[in-house]
């Protein structure tokens, strides 16, 4: 059990044994989470001085190093979470980013070797191009300005007050964490800069915003003059040397042929491609990928789908290549099947099926320079899975190309159950754009909108979690769950949408949310709501399971536990068990667990014991005890709290 604060708590210099740690998932989960919040950060704490070009790419830099190797002690175990604050693992990525920020702002000749974080950074990296953050007003010139007069220890004083609403003693102990030898007198240099906390805000300090800008045009001038005579020798060099088979001219962006083999050649003939007659679905004992037709205006484009066909086998070295968890990247095995070929805003798609992967390739319409590669895995995929596939992603919109038996599609925001839907126009299978789960520049999450697909009478709800396919919802006991098609599925998936954006990237096929137990929170202060949330991956492995507690009124769920591959909250074992320490108003602090209905009792020893018969336990608590937690069944078996 992971007990949660108000706020989090630096670590102790030294973790004792029974320390609680944070696991890489449950930090990279926070970071990809709070990204943008993380980011921000890490650009106000840096020196004004690198300038605003690099300040912007360190700042990406040192967040992205900020995912620790392996487990890792928590810098504290939160009461009652506020927002991402109630998060270890946002509490420790935070700790690992002031610290890298303030490293990065030391001289370079206090130590033999300089750090990493003093260098400038190797990745990201922009080539050509000066990206800085959208220009702000008169106060937020006068604001960076004064910043660049303190310490970099008294800059991130004045950032963890305004910026993480952070008490000075919470300031204080971060910044003992941090290394900074003397916390008081950064917390006095911040104070003698004004208290325009708002002004943190602004778009001047977001580098997750940003605008491009040349860099020197005549040393570019120089280096591209001197490039052109070494690219004209290598020219030489090649047509003396010539190249091997038949060059890669008709295969646009892909690497020069390693198999000339009937099999092979077989596999990348467009002019096999399978392809289903559109109505083929509606008598077929199958209704997934393998019965959707071809569509879109491109079909008939040879050329395109040699090419798309030949960089799936070999991408060059200039395709941008993406691959969700587990999903096989070699060539088909034999002629794979066409869904799509055409036109999808300022690119053309081919989409393609070989039983196993959905594969996206896009090019720009004027030429091959740029293309992209998908894979995503889709093997077992049924007709509740395969209603959906990403065509295209632009200015935060996305297109879908939907199945043939979809009738109507909508977009619906899952934050907001009693919100009226938007209709979604349907061409040739095509939506209109949607706008897809977007979060404030902050990481505040306040809206989630979702794919709505009518079947016939049927209606489900696909979200995207950065994909080729979204991810099914549903709601229900495992073994028994359904889709989220009524106002009551949707009210039970609203608090809980926002947590979707920790599995993204994850190869998610479904998530399920189950509301496991109803608690009657002391002093008459109503029922607190336990929902279990489960991501299952189309690989099998690597499902997430987040336990989530609510008190009455509460726009958001709050994270009580997490685990991962573990089958907790699942069809094959529907049980699970989870605390937290919750305080009162009149300031009692109280520790409420609960566990499934199948739950004969619930103990807690440690820090706080007690026990008692069913499925809840409320037992008084002081602020930060921990507990360990055993549950026993009605059959009889006991399990621990979700971890």
């Amino acid at each position: 059990m992971q007990p949660q604060d108000v706020a989090p708590r630096p670590a102790p210099s030294a973790a004792s044994p029974a320390d609680p740690v944070v696991d890489v998932e449950q930090a990279e989960a926070a970071l990809v989470e709070h990204y943008p919040r993380l980011v921000r950060l890490a650009y106000l704490v840096l020196p004004p001085g690198l300038g605003r070009s690099r300040r912007v790419l360190t700042a990406h830099a040192l967040t992205q190093r900020a995912l620790p190797r392996s487990r890792t002690p928590a810098p504290v175990i939160p009461a009652q979470p506020a927002g991402g604050d109630g998060d270890p693992g946002y509490a420790l990525v935070r700790l690992r980013v002031v610290r890298t920020a303030l490293e990065a702002g030391l001289p370079l000749g206090l130590r033999a070797w300089p750090k990493l974080s003093q260098l400038p950074p190797l990745l990201p990296r922009v080539r050509g191009l000066k990206l800085v953050p959208r220009s702000g007003g008169a106060d937020e010139l006068a604001l960076d300005q004064r910043l660049s007069t303190v310490s970099g220890a008294g800059r991130a004083a004045y950032v963890l007050r305004g910026l993480e609403k952070l008490p000075d003693d919470e300031v204080r102990r971060l910044l003992g964490a941090a290394g900074v030898a003397d916390a008081d007198a950064a917390l006095r240099e911040a104070d003698e800069v004004p208290g325009q906390y708002a002004l943190l805000g602004s778009p001047e300090f977001d580098p997750c915003s940003l605008q491009a800008r040349p860099t020197d045009l005549m040393r570019r001038r120089q280096h591209t003059r001197a490039a052109l005579v070494a690219g004209a020798a290598l020219v030489v060099c090649g047509a003396l040397l010539g190249l091997p088979g038949d060059g890669t001219g008709p295969d646009g962006a892909a690497a020069p042929p390693y198999a000339q083999n009937r099999a092979a050649q077989a596999a990348l003939d467009p002019g096999r491609l399978t392809r289903i007659a559109p109505a083929a679905w509606k008598t077929s004992a199958r209704t997934d990928f393998s019965v959707w037709p071809a569509r879109g205006d491109l079909t008939g484009d040879k050329a395109l789908l040699r090419r798309a066909l030949a960089v799936w086998a070999r991408p060059g070295g200039g395709v941008s290549v993406s691959v969700t968890p587990g999903t096989p990247t070699g060539g088909p095995a034999g002629p794979p099947q066409l869904l799509y070929a055409g036109t999808v805003d300022s690119a053309r798609v081919v989409i393609l099926h070989d039983g196993l992967r959905i594969v996206r390739y896009a090019e720009p319409k004027d030429g091959t320079a740029g293309a992209a590669l998908d894979f995503a895995r889709t093997d077992g995929a049924g007709r509740a899975e395969a209603n959906a596939v990403v065509l295209g992603r632009a200015d935060g919109n996305i297109r879908y190309l939907t199945a043939p038996w979809v009738t109507k599609a909508a977009a619906r925001d899952l934050t907001d159950p009693g919100a009226d839907t938007r209709g979604l126009t349907l061409t040739d299978g095509v939506t209109s754009p949607l706008a897809g789960p977007a979060q404030e520049q902050s990481g505040a999450c306040t809206s989630w909108n979702v794919l709505q697909v009518t079947d016939g009478s049927r209606t489900r709800l696909m979200t995207d979690l950065g994909e080729l396919v979204p991810a099914r919802l549903t709601t229900g006991r495992p073994g028994s769950a359904k889709d989220v098609s009524g106002a009551g599925a949707r009210r039970t998936w609203a608090p809980y949408a926002c947590s979707l954006g920790a599995v993204r990237g994850q190869g998610v096929r479904s998530v399920n949310a189950w509301q496991f137990a109803k608690q009657p929170l002391p002093g008459g202060a109503g029922d607190g709501a336990w929902v279990c949330t489960r991501a299952e991956t189309w690989r099998g492995e690597g499902a997430r399971v987040l336990a989530q507690f609510r008190t009455p009124g509460g726009v958001r769920g709050a994270v009580a536990a997490k685990a991962q591959d573990v089958p907790a909250c699942g069809e094959r074992d529907p049980q699970v068990l989870a605390g937290v320490l919750w305080k009162s108003e009149g300031g009692r602090w109280y520790l409420l667990a609960a566990g499934g209905p199948d739950t004969e009792s619930i103990g807690a020893t440690g820090g706080i014991n007690d026990s008692a018969d069913g499925n809840l336990l409320t037992t008084k608590a002081e602020q930060g005890a921990q507990a360990e937690l055993k549950a026993t069944l009605d059959d009889g078996r006991t399990i621990g709290g979700l971890r």
